[in-house]
This record gives structure tokens, C-alpha cells and sequence, in this order.
């Protein structure tokens, strides 16, 4: 739906659509993984990830749907159907977003940074395909809707595809077997039903059978030892919503590329978080530290300034440049946090759970903090509050990618 925002700007002009569709959106994820976390060891995780692929195909094809019958046309109660449209993709995040950082994690921490990668790899594909489509459909009638309708139906075909990929291919990759084998040996209780997707039958338990040997952590404790990684989870999160996409695409002026800017806008953060979710690769561009960690996520702080006089005073390159910027030390950190917060604990005793807490408090803080520092942002005198946007900003395609990457990590 973000990526299609010029079409909902130009549906819903009275309606702030960047804002409104977006606030809508962010409670359901949040509480919906606050649900999650409190009774992690019990869920099944392949049922939770199989309705989460589920309601995002639901949820794109309602699009559609709700357009086809609105036959395109603006006013209050197509609006109401997108934000209810909105509010079933943060569901279905809340289903997944959490659920397959917890699953990679449980297998093996570094994988973590292949989905985060897969997912940044999916945005500035979206970018390309919105371009695409933007193009093809610029100079006829009604383009703008047939642009965007072309670019849901292609994103509704992905996310079935995503589901049979999930239901059908995933559990039965090779690496993916042996992790959750050696998950279930180790004590793990929810993944019964992803081994017997992949053809294997339930493993003995052989540290039920050791009392007191593992001491299971729950979540208050895990969140204690893992603060630090909260708090820049909170840090990188607070400063990038509160600029992308709601500032970028309606607090920035007019400019020479038109509506081709916040594309533009969009497509340089995509691009450059997926540059930055890589850069971990490379040994020297590594961030490990936690002192380092948190000192990084604090000096992100200085793009408020900068975003700040680039909107009243500069031009549009350098707005490119700094959007540019903020993907990549959005990228970077995100990937190594996520990536370190697992380490070094069992499955048994924390490895999802860890990777769960981190992400619900990200949602959390994230979601709230941003509000306060929105006012930075209030550029000439137009005195109106910046909003910000959803976490993950391109679901889809980074499922079908994270199989994928998976599979070459083997």
C-alpha cells in the first residue's frame, strides 16, 4: 500500500492518506505481536506464519476488490475500506514479521540477515515494479489507476505464491530440516508441525528428561539482558518513521520530477536499506559492539537537523542524498542488531524468544516514540504533525526471497 500512495494521495486528497492509512495500520501489528510474545511457547509457528501469508493475499486481493466496486472513486466509505484493509495487514505482520525472525533465529542467528536482507532486496523491487507500471500507464486515461490496479494484481500473485512456497517448499529445504531437528533435541516445543511438513517425525525431548539443567528465561528476563538492543531497536526506529514515508511525500515541496518525486523519495531509501542490510557481510563494516550499537543508533539523530533545513532550504538532490542515507544506516543497523540480540543462548532458552521481545519492543517504543519528535518536522508554516509508517514496508516479496537466501546459506 506504500508504494502505491500517490494513487491513494490523489483518491483521498482531504484524508492525509500517508498519515491516517498508516496510523491505522500500527496498532494491529503492535498488539498483534504483544499477543504473540506473551504466549510464544505455545504457538504452533507454522500456523501462525501460514495465516499471516494467508491474510496479506486476502488482504491484497481486498484492495482490488474494494476498487473494483468503488469504481475508483474517492470519498469516506472507500477510505474506511482501506483503512479496515490496512488494519488486516497489520494483523497479518504482526502473524509474520515476528514469526519468521524468531523461526531463523531459532535455526541460526546469521540467517536473520538474509531475510532482513531479502526484505530490503523486496522493497527496491516494488520500487522498480511501481516505476514499471507508473510508465506504462502515464499517458493514457485513468492511468494512475490502472497503474496502481496493475501493481496490486502482480503484488496479489506474489503473496499467493509466497503461501504455497511457505506451506509446501520451506519445511522441506535441507538446512531447514536439520535446524529444527537439532530446535525440537534441544528442547523446542514449536516446531512439531513444521517437522512433520518436512516429511520427519517428532523428536525425543532429551532435556525433558534432565531437571533442572536448562532454565527456560522468560520474557521479562530476556528483555533485562537485552536492553541495550531494545533501546537501539527504539533509536533507528523512532528517527526512520518519523521522516519515511509521511514527511517525504507530503512535506517536501514541489520539485522538478513531479509526481515522480516521492517515488524517487521511496525507491532511494528502498535501494540504499538494501545496500546497508549487506554491509555486515563485508568483515570491516561489521558492528558488534553493543557500545558501538547504541553510539550509531544515537548519531542518527543528527539527520533531524539536516532533513529539517534540506526541506526548507535545499533542493531535491539533496533530499535524495539524506533519504539515501537514512536507508543505508537504517539497513545496516537493524540487520546487526537483529543479528547479535540471539547469539548466545540455546533454543531452548531464548533464541525465539529473544528475537521476539527485541521485535515487539522495536513495535512499541517505535510506534509511540516517534509522535514526539514529529514536530521537528513542521516545515513552512504549514504546522501540521508528521505521522510516519509501518515497519515493514514490503511484505511480500521478502517472503518469497527468504527461502531462497536460505537455501544458498546452506
Amino acid at each position: 500500500m506504500l508504494t502505491i500512495e500517490d494513487y491513494y494521495v490523489y483518491l483521498f486528497p482531504k484524508y492525509h492518506p500517508t498519515r491516517i492509512i498508516t496510523l491505522t495500520y500500527q496498532p494491529f501489528v503492535l498488539a498483534t505481536t504483544a499477543i504473540f510474545t506473551y504466549h510464544e511457547a505455545k504457538v504452533n509457528t507454522r500456523v501462525r506464519n501460514l495465516a499471516g501469508y494467508t491474510l496479506f493475499f486476502l488482504s491484497s486481493f481486498g484492495v482490488i476488490i474494494l476498487d473494483v466496486l468503488s469504481s475508483g472513486s474517492g470519498g469516506i466509505a472507500p477510505f474506511v475500506g482501506i483503512c479496515t484493509i490496512a488494519a488486516a495487514f497489520g494483523i497479518a505482520d504482526g502473524h509474520v514479521q515476528g514469526g519468521m525472525t524468531g523461526d531463523l533465529s531459532l535455526m541460526c542467528p546469521e540467517f536473520v540477515q538474509s531475510f532482513f536482507g531479502g526484505v530490503a532486496a523486496s522493497g527496491a523491487i516494488t520500487a522498480a515494479l511501481r516505476f514499471f507500471t507508473k510508465a506504462v500507464f502515464e499517458n493514457s486515461r485513468d492511468g494512475l489507476r490502472k497503474g496502481a490496479m496493475l501493481f496490486s494484481s502482480i503484488s496479489c500473485f506474489f503473496e499467493l505464491l509466497c503461501v504455497l512456497l511457505y506451506a509446501l517448499v520451506f519445511p522441506k529445504l535441507p538446512i531447514v530440516k536439520f535446524y529444527r531437528s537439532k530446535a525440537a533435541s534441544e528442547g523446542s516445543q514449536t516446531v512439531t508441525a513444521d517437522l512433520a511438513a518436512g516429511g520427519i517425525k517428532s523428536l525425543p525431548n532429551p532435556l525433558a528428561e534432565e531437571d533442572g539443567v536448562v532454565e527456560r528465561l522468560n520474557n521479562k528476563q530476556l528483555l533485562h539482558e537485552n536492553m541495550d538492543y531494545a533501546l537501539d531497536m527504539f533509536l533507528v526506529y523512532v528517527l526512520t518513521l518519523s521522516i519515511f514515508p509521511g514527511f517525504l511525500a507530503e512535506d517536501t515541496g514541489s520539485h522538478s520530477l513531479g509526481s515522480w518525486y516521492v517515488l524517487v523519495l521511496i525507491a532511494s531509501f528502498n535501494v540504499s536499506d538494501l545496500i546497508g542490510r549487506y554491509l555486515p557481510l563485508v568483515e570491516q563494516m561489521k558492528l558488534t559492539s553493543r557500545t558501538g550499537l547504541l553510539t550509531a543508533a544515537i548519531s542518527r539523530f543528527l539527520l533531524v537537523p539536516a532533513f529539517y533545513f534540506t526541506a526548507k532550504y535545499g533542493d531535491q538532490g539533496w533530499m535524495i542524498m539524506l533519504t539515501s542515507l537514512l536507508g543505508l544506516s537504517n539497513g545496516h543497523l537493524t540487520v546487526s542488531v537483529l543479528t547479535e540480540a540471539p547469539k548466545g543462548y540455546k533454543v531452548g532458552v531464548g533464541h525465539f524468544e529473544t528475537a521476539a521481545v527485541v521485535v515487539l519492543q522495536q513495535s512499541l517504543l517505535a510506534r509511540v516514540g516517534f509522535i514526539y519528535i514529529a514536530d521537528v518536522f513542521r516545515c513552512r508554516g504549514q504546522n501540521r504533525m508528521l505521522w510516519g509508517t509501518c515497519w515493514c514496508f514490503s511484505s511480500w516479496q521478502a517472503y518469497l526471497l527468504a527461502p531462497f537466501l536460505i537455501g544458498c546459506g546452506s
